[in-house]
C-alpha cells in the first residue's frame, strides 16, 4: 500500500495561536508537513520559521498563496481578514482551514461557502472542540434519551483579558466579546440542537462603541427548546467555561467544553443515574489538523463545513442586532 504524500500546509502570517493550534499538534499529525509562512513583518515571520523549523519563508501573502507545493493553506489573520484572504486562498487553488470566527458577518461567510463551492475546495472554520470524543459523548447522551426531552441549553465562555490594546477589542478588526469567546457557546448550541436558533434577546456591555466585552443572549427553536449564552472577555472570575443540558428526565453540564484536552469534567444525572468523569483525552488541534486532511483526501466530510459557519455568522449578526449593535465589517 502507498502511503499518501504529507498535505503541505502554508501559515498566513505568524499569529499568536499558530504554535497551540497548528505547528506543535501537527509534530504528531505525519500526515501534515508545514512547508511555508509569511507574515506582514518579514523578519517576524523568518525569526517565527527559525523556531518552528518552516522551511520556506515567502516575503508577503500573495507569494504565498503564489507557491505551487502549497496544499493548503492555515488562515489565523485578525477576523476581519478572514474572508479576503480565505476567498484568495481558495482561489489559488488551496484549501483553508480558517481560525474561528469564520468572517466579520454572514455576507462576507455566504462569499466564502460560494467561492469553497465553485472551487470544489475544502474549507473549514477551526472549531477544533468538535473533533473531540467529549463532543461526540454529550450528543450521544442527549441522544440516546437519557436526559428525556431536551428543554434547555446553556454554554458560557468567560475569561479575563486585561489589555486594552488588544486586537479582540477593536471594531475594525471585526473585534467584540461574540465574536472572539461568543462564537464558541453560538456554535456549541448550534451543533447540539441539531437546529437554528431565533435570537430572542440580547445584552452587551461595551468596552468602546460597537465593541462588547460581554454579551449575554437567549435563543428559541421551533420546537420550544430554549438556550442561553453568555461571553465575557474581562469576567470577574478569571476563567469560566461549561456547558448545561437540561432535559424532562435529567441533567448534564460540562466544565471545559471548548478545550477539553487543557481539563475537563462531565457529570450526568439522568434515565441511568449519576456519572462524573473524563472522557478519552486527546488534543483537540492534533484531531482537528488530522480530520482536515482526512477531508482533503476525500476521507471523511467535516461538521465544521461552509454551510455550518455560514449558520454560526447568521446567529451573531442576529445577536449583535438584537443588542442594537452594528454587524462587523459594516
Amino acid at each position: 500500500m502507498i502511503t499518501p504524500s504529507p498535505i503541505r500546509i502554508g501559515v498566513l502570517g505568524a499569529a499568536a495561536i499558530v504554535p497551540m493550534a497548528l505547528t506543535n499538534p501537527a509534530g504528531s499529525v505525519p500526515e501534515a508537513n508545514i512547508l511555508a509562512i509569511a507574515a506582514r513583518d518579514p523578519k517576524r515571520a523568518e525569526a517565527f520559521a527559525r523556531k518552528h523549523k518552516i522551511s520556506r519563508v515567502h516575503q508577503t501573502y500573495e507569494d504565498l498563496l503564489d507557491d505551487p507545493d502549497i496544499d493548503a493553506i492555515y488562515n489565523p489573520l485578525p477576523n476581519s481578514l478572514h474572508a479576503e484572504w480565505t476567498v484568495r486562498a481558495l482561489k489559488a487553488g488551496k484549501h483553508v482551514l480558517c481560525e474561528k470566527p469564520f468572517a466579520s458577518n454572514a455576507r462576507e461567510a455566504e462569499e466564502m461557502a460560494t467561492v469553497a463551492r465553485e472551487t470544489g475546495l475544502v474549507l473549514s472554520e477551526a472549531f477544533a472542540y468538535r473533533y473531540h470524543p467529549l463532543t461526540a459523548r454529550v450528543k450521544e447522551i442527549i441522544a440516546s434519551g437519557e436526559l428525556g426531552k431536551i428543554k434547555h441549553i446553556e454554554a458560557q465562555f468567560c475569561f479575563l483579558l486585561p489589555s486594552p490594546n488588544n486586537i479582540r477589542f477593536k471594531y475594525e478588526l471585526a473585534g467584540g466579546a461574540l465574536m472572539d469567546c461568543g462564537c464558541y457557546p453560538v456554535s456549541l448550541i448550534r451543533h447540539l440542537a441539531e437546529a437554528e436558533p431565533v435570537v430572542e434577546r440580547a445584552e452587551a456591555r461595551l468596552f468602546a462603541p460597537q465593541v462588547d466585552y460581554k454579551m449575554s443572549s437567549d435563543l428559541s427553536f421551533a420546537d420550544g427548546r430554549t438556550a442561553h449564552l453568555v461571553c465575557d472577555m474581562l469576567s470577574p472570575t478569571l476563567f469560566r467555561s461549561y456547558l448545561k443540558v437540561e432535559g424532562d428526565a435529567g441533567k448534564l453540564r460540562v466544565i471545559n467544553p471548548y478545550h477539553p484536552h487543557w481539563f475537563h469534567w462531565l457529570t450526568v444525572n439522568g434515565c441511568n443515574g449519576k456519572f462524573s468523569g473524563r472522557v478519552k483525552n486527546e488534543n483537540v488541534y492534533m484531531l482537528q489538523l488530522r480530520a482536515f486532511i482526512k477531508a482533503i483526501r476525500g476521507e471523511i466530510k467535516l461538521n465544521t463545513d461552509p454551510a455550518d459557519a455560514v449558520g454560526n455568522m447568521r446567529v451573531i449578526d442576529s445577536i449583535y442586532e438584537k443588542a442594537g449593535l452594528k454587524q462587523r465589517g459594516t
